[in-house]
């Protein structure tokens, strides 16, 4: 198939690029990740709540602007590009979730002050396992991102079924938790008993292809963590020079700076094919997903790793800014299901 990107989605792809050029130069990206509390600020979210991108999915009947995946993946490359530290993501796949399993008075109540950034939101591991009695749930939930400043939780209840928990409420202790990527704040939650809400007006289909639509969003900005990775290792290759020439004509370095633009392609390829099939092909979106998001796992760190070994000793610096980029691939990889995991979905898929 010959898939373009339309006027639409391409006039979002230059917004972002600039904007995001223009609001998280790598400086800030550093100061953010190392000084500030919560990794972003109220200001810097208002400003992309006025671009209206938390509204992107939400379906215009709710307050959202109504627009697809593909959309979707077009912004989460350039966040990935950017490494912008922001909980748009959280909220994007919150919203993703109550609108695939909440009933109409439900989605009526959360999702238009998440679509106007007037809310924010995170969703714990759906494979975590918590208790639930008469609506009170309790359990740890390890690893959850941006709960900090965040105003509602959606965690897994039981099989195909999800409920929203107010962090800040009863019953709710968070405690900031060590991650590898400095840029994505990341919590251990434990739930004693805490109030919850559970989603009720979805099904299994709705909250599987929400799941899937949460990969693909991470895997494409994976993409982007690449993509960047690859232009500063091509950026040194021409600059830096030995015997009187750039690296970059030596096979040593050329050849992995070719195979960083393969793996790049690749993976943005499978993106959005998986990302058009979750909004135009739903036989085709579980099995398009998850070969998107392995693919895109190994990717997100492999380029980066290979950028780092082009640069060569600067690259393994803390004042070079590319280790911000190898750990958010690296994170990313680990998120909404590993490379691993995902490959033997495929598997299960194609009846091996």
């Amino acid at each position: 198939m010959r898939f373009e990107l339309t006027d639409d989605q391409q006039a979002i792809q230059r917004t972002a690029r600039e904007f995001l050029a223009s609001r998280y130069p790598a400086e800030e990206v550093r100061r953010l990740a190392l000084e500030d509390e919560r990794g972003f600020t109220d200001e810097q979210w208002t400003a992309i709540a006025e671009l209206g991108w938390p509204a992107l999915v939400v379906p215009e009947d709710d307050g959202g602007l109504g627009l697809g995946v593909v959309e979707l993946c077009v912004l989460q490359e350039q966040l990935g590009y950017a490494l912008a530290p922001t909980p748009l993501l959280s909220t994007v796949a919150a919203a993703l979730a109550i609108s695939a399993g909440g009933s109409a008075e439900q989605r009526a109540e959360w999702l238009p002050g998440l679509a106007e950034g007037e809310r924010r939101a995170t969703v714990a591991p759906l494979y975590s396992s918590l208790q639930f009695d008469g609506g009170a749930v309790s359990g740890t939930l390890e690893a959850v991102p941006d709960t900090a400043g965040a105003d509602l939780l959606v965690v897994p209840a039981g099989h195909e079924q999800v409920a929203v928990v107010d962090p800040g409420g009863k019953g709710v202790s968070v405690e900031p938790a060590d991650g590898l990527d400095p840029t994505r704040r990341l919590s251990t939650i434990v739930l004693d008993g805490a109030p919850s809400t559970a989603l009720d007006g979805g099904d299994g289909a709705g909250l599987a292809r929400a799941r899937d639509a949460i990969a693909v969003a991470i895997a494409a900005e994976s993409v982007g963590v690449a993509h960047r990775a690859m232009e500063m290792a091509v950026a040194h290759a021409r600059e830096r020079k030995q015997f009187g020439q750039p690296i970059g004509v030596f096979q040593a370095v050329s050849h992995p700076c070719a195979q960083m633009l393969l793996e790049v392609e690749g993976a943005r390829s499978a993106v959005l094919f998986a990302a058009w099939a979750l909004d135009h092909s739903p036989e085709e979106a579980p099995l398009a997903a998850a070969m998107a998001k392995a693919y895109a796992s190994d990717a997100g760190w492999r380029v980066p790793a290979a950028a780092l070994q082009v640069l060569g000793g600067i690259g393994f610096t803390w004042e070079h800014d590319l280790h911000f980029w190898l750990k958010r691939g690296r994170a990313n990889a680990a998120a909404a299901g590993d490379a691993r995991s995902h490959r033997a979905r495929v598997a299960d898929l194609i009846g091996l």
